[in-house]
């Protein structure tokens, strides 16, 4: 893909939506509009950013076929594992509280979106270190992200941010979520919706594997976010459900296209 204006300003977003963290949870910054821009304009001369471009013309046509019969049929409770090298770790997800957030992220796990990808980001408590957050998902791959819908608060659902709560991370923007997720050590109030506050979408909790949770919180971080990533990101090696309908979203998956290499040009000196 070719280097474009567009590209240069998804990085300066991407650092001010760091910058901008108050002590919750913000994506590392996920597919702003101005990737999809630089996706665009490199369309010509990249395969995978066409794909990417063809899938999200194909969003209308991919919910049309996801109805709400189809998501009736769905149980209550939606039990995801992780794997980890840590091992796995078990949630189960409010899918009649919470009917859109969960349908997100089941969009990710069904499509095997996760899979490959890491948990990147610890946020401890400063004065109780062992209490905090890990942050996971897709990150900056703008490959993989799903089509943006609407933040379902804690008002509305009715969870809360508890110890083992998994919620949404997002921008400042209510409806940003995306692809990145967090799971809390320790209640977390403050995430909770409060006023004109939005807070963020818990939509599930987990069932087992809270001590490889902890063992992520602990390990060490640097870099960006505040000093919140961690310096070696622990894999994401699969999602998957464990009850349930699988639901694939039908999009196309540009991180699984194969590009051939350049052939290689031969010198001036050899062709004389």
């Amino acid at each position: 893909m070719h280097r474009s204006t567009a590209g240069g300003n998804c990085k300066r977003r991407n650092h001010a939506f760091a910058r901008c963290i108050r002590d919750a949870v913000k994506p590392y910054a996920s597919g702003c509009a101005a990737t999809r821009v630089c996706i665009a304009k490199g369309m010509r001369c990249s395969p995978i950013a066409a794909a990417l471009l063809a899938g999200l013309t194909m969003v209308p046509v991919a919910a049309a076929a996801r109805t709400p019969a189809a998501a009736a049929a769905q149980p209550a409770i939606v039990r995801v594992r992780l794997d980890t090298p840590y091992g796995p770790i078990i949630l189960a997800l409010e899918a009649r509280r919470a009917p859109k957030t969960v349908a997100n992220f089941m969009g990710y796990v069904d499509d095997h979106r996760f899979d490959g990808m890491s948990f990147y980001r610890s946020a401890r408590n400063r004065s109780a270190p062992t209490y905090g957050f890990i942050q996971g998902g897709i990150r900056t791959d703008a490959r993989r992200i799903l089509p943006p819908f609407p933040l379902e608060t804690t008002a509305m659902t009715g969870l809360k941010h508890l110890d083992g709560t998994i919620s949404m991370a997002r921008r400042a923007e209510a409806g940003s979520a995306g692809g990145n997720f967090f799971i809390t050590v320790g209640p977390m109030p403050s995430m909770d919706a409060k006023g004109s506050y939005p807070g963020y979408a818990a939509f599930g909790h987990v069932v087992s594997g809270m001590p490889v949770i902890k063992r992520i919180l602990a390990l060490p971080t640097g870099g960006g976010m505040g000093g919140q990533l961690l310096l070696r990101p622990i894999k994401l090696i699969a999602a998957r459900r464990l009850n349930g309908t699988p639901q694939p979203t039908g999009l196309v998956k540009p991180w699984l296209v194969k590009t051939k290499a350049a052939p290689a040009r031969a010198s001036r000196q050899g062709a004389r």
